[in-house]
């Protein structure tokens, strides 16, 4: 039986049809270009690894926004790429009783110029290991020993070593990229860069000069320094500083506000669950003295208003 739909179009997240307010991957120019490399090599893919929340996912992204302003080697001009969930992969397919996976590769197969991203790509071979009766792995070894498809996975370090070391098969049809903690004056740069993505999402700006903001984000980043974190293992640089940039952006929302302001990002800062509380408390004491000025004028607008 054929099925009528196409599995890549209603499953997948096309990156390379997305439109990027800013470049999504800053300060990753280096991944990004061993990934072309990579992706350039015959009957090779690629995987990214490193600890949580680093932004592998942000590195594909960025490789889709140079694809997107034919900012590549003329070999992957054209190319889509199309991010697919291992949960969609699971199950038969209803229309034509094929395994999803199956029904995935043989779509792949008949595209041209296709790249696959899978995020973390080890529960291909962790499923297949627990005894499932489909062997994912197994069915992409012929198309990636062929070079029949082109994979970008995407993993933590602890889970390539557990998992997809163990597939030997596997592991040399990949090239490994580890993808590491960007330093704090990366992470400001990251976040400076995110804010017009935010504000156009949210329909909210952020005030103040390019120099007040750059102050304002590595109060954040520094806050969220790797000892200071309650889920230590589970959330890095960017991500833990992203999430509290955003935070403010909902306080803001919250107040009905179309600008955030020093107060936002305050509040942000005290509800912030990645904290310890009493990183938090210090952490507010030395925010009042750094954002004194701020604070005031704040202060004194909201009087002024209600005067």
């Amino acid at each position: 039986m054929t099925s009528n739909y196409s599995f890549i179009d209603k499953y997948g997240d096309n990156f390379t049809n997305k439109e990027y307010v800013t470049n999504p991957a800053i300060g990753r120019d280096e991944e990004i270009k061993k990934l072309i490399l990579i992706l350039l090599t015959p009957d090779k893919s690629a995987i990214l690894t490193g600890k949580p929340g680093i932004g592998k996912t942000a590195i594909v992204e960025g490789l889709a926004y140079k694809i997107i302003n034919n900012d590549v080697p003329d070999a992957l001009k054209g190319y889509e790429i199309v991010k697919i969930d291992t949960q969609a992969l699971m199950g038969m397919d209803p229309e034509t009783g094929d395994s999803r996976v199956q029904r995935l590769v043989d779509e792949i197969k008949e595209r041209d110029k296709f790249i696959l991203f899978i995020d973390e790509i080890h529960t291909l071979i962790s499923t297949s290991n627990n005894g499932s009766s489909l062997d994912f792995a197994n069915m992409f070894k012929t198309g990636l020993g062929r070079g029949d498809i082109k994979i970008i996975g995407a993993t933590t370090t602890d889970e390539y070593e557990k998992y997809i070391l163990r597939d030997k098969a596997f592991t040399r049809r990949f090239q490994k990229i580890e993808v590491e903690e960007p330093s704090i004056d990366e992470t400001v740069e990251i976040l400076l860069g995110t804010v017009p993505k935010i504000e156009k999402k949210t329909g909210t700006v952020m005030a103040y000069t390019p120099f007040v903001r750059e102050r304002i984000m590595r109060f954040i980043v520094e806050l969220n320094k790797e000892y200071n974190r309650v889920y230590e293992t589970a959330g890095r640089y960017p991500d833990v500083a992203l999430s509290m940039l955003s935070q403010a952006f909902s306080e803001a929302v919250f107040d009905n506000k179309k600008t955030v302001t020093i107060d936002h990002v305050r509040n942000a800062i005290a509800n912030s669950t990645a904290l310890y509380p009493d990183i938090i408390k210090k952490g507010l004491v030395d925010f009042d003295q750094q954002f004194s000025d701020l604070l005031k004028k704040e202060e004194d607008m909201r009087r002024d208003f209600y005067e």
